[in-house]
């Protein structure tokens, strides 16, 4: 039986993942997280820690990347809504500063997987928003780099007015990140 679906987009190696749900009157069963089973779908990465975010809506967090001890991540919503954004930033890609956007729930299960040259960030949509996701490395401070949430280079139409927010909050480190054209990204596009 498979586990899980693997969706790609039009970016090489992001994916969405659909895992199997059971599911029947008592309620539902699924596996998030199988090293094997995901493995057979082209994510092969070990992943090292686990991570919780808790946002009220409007909150944005990102878009972050490491420069070294770069990050994988499997990212997924336990509780209330977001729309994900996934940025390229691999010099030499044909979509370097492109990105996609997709809503995530719990009700859909529905797993994105972020590999190392992506920028990653989410804007919550609702209250009590709960967001999970296990990374391929630990945080290194250090390291720790990102693009402005609102360049307008990206052109990211973040759907505040569908969910009626007036007021959207970022960390005060979020707010002062750089905007793409002033980034040296460390990641190179590999081809196939």
């Amino acid at each position: 039986m498979v586990k899980f679906e693997r969706i790609d987009t039009e970016f090489q190696d992001v994916a969405i993942i659909r895992p199997t749900v059971f599911e029947d009157d008592r309620g539902f069963f699924l596996e998030t997280y199988n090293r094997k089973e995901l493995a057979a779908v082209g994510i092969a990465e070990e992943f090292v820690q686990d991570n919780i975010s808790h946002s009220g809506k409007g909150v944005v967090r990102g878009l972050h990347y490491q420069t070294r001890k770069a990050q994988c991540k499997l990212v997924r919503v336990i509780r209330g809504k977001i729309f994900d954004v996934v940025v390229d930033i691999r010099n030499g890609s044909e979509t370097y500063g492109h990105h996609i956007g997709i809503e995530l729930s719990p009700t859909d299960h529905t797993i994105v997987y972020v590999p190392i040259g992506f920028a990653h960030g989410f804007m919550a949509l609702e209250e009590n928003t709960e967001v999970v996701y296990k990374v391929s490395d630990y945080y290194a401070p250090e390291y720790d780099a990102g693009i402005r949430w609102n360049d307008p280079d990206l052109g990211i139409t973040w759907p505040v007015e569908d969910y009626n927010i007036s007021h959207v909050r970022v960390s005060q480190k979020d707010a002062v990140l750089p905007m793409l054209k002033d980034i040296q990204s460390p990641f190179q596009y590999q081809g196939r």
